[in-house]
């Protein structure tokens, strides 16, 4: 036991702001369009893009980062510089076709209802378990979620959220459904990762039913290949309407 104290106290805090820490040098994020390069229509950024995500408008590029996994290979093959890759994590959203207006008042309603305290279930309907890794460091001490009042339940009976990992297979299909018919209301969804979010890794199959919003509603959208936990936060902090 006192080996245990001397060595909390050797150790001192480790918890993180999970805002402050920044991305190693090497670290990938969101994909945006060079507003100072010209495109010339080349089509092969969309060309090279695994999950279909960039689609050529004359004249410019838009890029849907849903199903982006920031692979980098549009900004290797774009000799015209038309698509930079930055560091930006922060790409939580609130649900598809939400305006403004409608966006606040969710914001408001999901507050009135949970404060500010959230209790989630992980639901995997079929992931490559990244995305899962990347969960698990939510509850060490360096991000330590509890203490923005988020944990972990074991039941959807008992959940507030329900975060949803992978591409929805069609054997897990009636699995997700019937968790989410578990989950008392009012009840958030979460999609995370490329895959839960658009459906397009794996592209089209007998086995593949697509994106998670084609079976349950989602409520919160976090991209990326994996995204990193603090990505993880900030859609929870979103749900919460607790971001500065």
């Amino acid at each position: 036991m006192l080996n245990i104290l001397r060595k909390i106290i050797s150790t001192g805090t480790v918890t993180e702001n999970w805002d402050t820490a920044l991305p190693a040098p090497r670290f990938r994020g969101e994909v945006v369009a060079n507003s100072s390069a010209s495109c010339q229509d080349c089509q092969k950024c969309a060309a090279v893009c695994p999950t279909k995500a960039i689609r050529v408008i004359p004249g410019s590029i838009s890029i849907d980062q849903k199903a982006c996994v920031f692979c980098g290979l549009c900004v290797e093959n774009c000799e015209a510089a038309c698509c930079k890759q930055t560091d930006n994590y922060k790409l939580a959203t609130l649900g598809a076709g939400l305006a403004d207006e409608a966006a606040s008042e969710f914001k408001r309603k999901i507050r009135s209802l949970l404060g500010r305290s959230l209790h989630v279930r992980h639901v995997d309907v079929g992931s490559c378990n990244a995305c899962d890794f990347e969960m698990n460091h939510l509850c060490n001490p360096i991000y330590d979620i509890q203490q923005y009042g988020v944990d972990f339940v074991p039941s959807p009976r008992h959940a507030d959220l329900l975060m949803v990992t992978g591409v929805v297979t069609r054997n897990s299909t009636q699995a997700l459904q019937m968790t989410y018919d578990a989950t008392p209301h009012p009840k958030l969804v979460m999609a995370v990762g490329a895959c839960a979010a658009s459906g397009q890794i794996f592209g089209e199959s007998y086995a593949i039913r697509g994106a998670v919003d084609r079976i349950i509603p989602v409520d919160i959208y976090v991209p990326g290949c994996p995204p990193r936990p603090q990505a993880l936060i900030h859609g929870l902090l979103l749900a919460l309407d607790r971001l500065k």
